[in-house]
């Protein structure tokens, strides 16, 4: 039962919703981000990287463990 580390990447709001599609601010809303400068820790899953790269111009993402 040893416990295997999974891992993570922060996940950083850069830019502003305002203007944009709602779907694309649904998935800010979805990955935890609402507004400017915030910082999610999220699970690195192919889910997650999904949301990201549809919303990559709006995020800053680096690998945090």
């Amino acid at each position: 039962m040893a416990a295997t580390k999974k891992s993570t990447v922060k996940v950083t709001q850069i830019g502003s919703p305002i203007g944009r599609r709602k779907d694309q601010r649904a998935t800010l809303v979805g990955l935890g981000l609402n507004k400017m400068h915030r910082t999610s820790e999220l699970e690195d899953t192919p889910s997650v990287r999904g949301m990201i790269n549809k919303v990559s111009h709006l995020v800053r993402v680096e690998e945090a463990g």
